[in-house]
């Protein structure tokens, strides 16, 4: 059979997925938000302007990937299911998830990482991780130590809540969620550490800029050095102790794959906002959510088939507005899709997530929160759907990132009502919702169950 090349993007596509793709993507800050950036994303949805961008390019060009062309660089742009499918199965070869523009970024603070690690370092890396993280088990083995943990900071929000008399904020949030973070991670002792979290910003700030900024080498030191030693003094029940107890090579780099753990659960944080934020607009979801509490013990710790409603509520708000706005692969070798067509060795593969989530060809709820879908099974085998990717690649912390997430919305939603107070997006459900949200301009109050809401 002929080797024939993919469509080829024109002078103005190219400029038109500049314009309304990658600009708005990178000035957002893929690795760290900016919250002025992601402020202005909002207003002017820049994902809808995406999706609109990369549906028209679809229907020109057909189903099969989109080569474009940068200055030094080969680039797939991909835009049916099939070939979504195509890229998780073929990872890693011949697809690496160690793509050039991702370790650009993850070496300010992750170098190590199993994401970014080469192909014959990465498979002991990722059997590390899987046994760690209690991948394919029933439940994690740390759930009962954590739930504890868990609900402790989520009553502390709430007091400071209450106390204060204010909305609940962004900036609140997010510091409880940290707190959660670290005591999970590294242990009780580390809760108030805020250095360490400081120093993964600044090296996540640097890591936005990709390969045009250098890695800060000294902070990336005391970074991996502050890390390392919670793993030397390891803690019962926190991950930091898992990775001290399980046997590994040195090839494995055990405490070297830990910042990741930290990265991604910081992304976890947006999803659980804005679940929250979701569930506050469509009331008769919220109803449904103190069912299930309801029917659960609040002093009985959580497992992994306790809460699935929240649980499902937490993936569709990654559908909706995806932390991972794309996920990026390199060829290893040649590829063929799924139309025939072939890609050279050293091609860059982008799949992006907001809109494959938000594929109104191909998902009927594209633009409405169903956290139904997550349950009946209309979203499984669905391989444009990767909140936490697919595959050989899949992330093998996500049962104990849900497990989180949703102890925590449970902890917080138990007897309280969320009100959404402020929005900069329109959440309204009456109308499809926006493609973009700025969760840093939402304010809540969470009002208890036995009290009138806010008129």
């Amino acid at each position: 059979m002929q080797q024939r090349p993919p469509a080829r993007a024109s002078t103005l596509d190219t400029v038109l997925l500049g314009a309304t793709v990658l600009i708005p993507t990178v000035a957002q800050g893929p690795i760290l938000r900016r919250s002025r950036m992601v402020r202005l994303a909002a207003r002017l949805d820049t994902n809808r302007m995406a999706n609109r961008t990369l549906t028209r390019l679809r229907r020109r060009h057909g189903e099969g990937p989109l080569s474009v062309s940068i200055p030094g660089r080969r680039v797939l742009v991909l835009l049916s299911p099939q070939d979504a499918r195509h890229l998780f199965t073929a990872t890693p070869a011949p697809l690496t998830s160690a793509n050039r523009e991702k370790v650009g970024c993850l070496r300010h603070f992750e170098p190590d990482g199993v994401l970014i690690s080469p192909g014959e370092s990465r498979p002991e890396r990722r059997t590390f991780n899987e046994a760690v993280l209690d991948w394919g088990t029933p439940a994690h083995r740390l759930f009962p130590a954590l739930t504890p943990r868990i609900r402790e900071e989520a009553r502390s929000l709430l007091n400071l809540h209450h106390g204060s008399g204010q909305a609940l904020d962004w900036d609140s949030f997010s510091a409880a969620f940290w707190r959660i973070i670290r005591r999970v991670v590294l242990g009780d002792a580390a809760r108030d550490d805020h250095h360490l979290t400081a120093l993964l910003n600044t090296l996540r700030t640097d890591g936005n800029w990709l390969n045009f900024r250098k890695p800060k080498k000294a902070i990336r030191e005391e970074f991996l050095a502050r890390v390392a030693s919670y793993v030397d003094r390891a803690e019962p029940d926190s991950l930091a102790a898992l990775v001290a107890d399980t046997r590994c090579s040195e090839a494995a780099n055990a405490a070297g794959q830990i910042p990741h753990w930290l990265f991604a659960f910081d992304a976890a944080s947006i999803a659980t906002y804005s679940a929250l934020a979701l569930l506050a607009v469509h009331p008769g979801h919220a109803d449904r959510v103190h069912a299930e509490l309801s029917g659960t013990d609040a002093n009985q710790p959580a497992t992994a088939d306790t809460l699935p409603l929240l649980r499902a509520c937490v993936l569709e708000s990654l559908r909706l507005w995806p932390t991972s706005v794309a996920i990026l692969r390199d060829t290893t070798a040649e590829i063929t899709w799924h139309n025939g067509t072939t890609s050279p060795v050293d091609t860059g593969v982008v799949f992006y997530s907001s809109f494959f989530h938000r594929d109104a060809q191909h998902l009927p709820h594209a633009d409405r929160f169903d956290p139904d879908a997550w349950l009946d099974g209309r979203n499984k085998d669905n391989w444009s759907l990767a909140p936490f990717s697919h595959g050989p690649a899949e992330c093998p912390g996500q049962d104990i990132v849900l497990f989180t997430t949703a102890t925590l919305l449970a902890t917080l939603l138990r007897d309280h009502n969320a009100h959404l107070l402020l929005s900069r997006s329109s959440l309204t459900p009456s109308v499809p919702l926006p493609h973009t949200i700025d969760h840093t301009t939402l304010r809540f109050a969470l009002i208890p169950t036995n009290k009138p809401g806010p008129e």
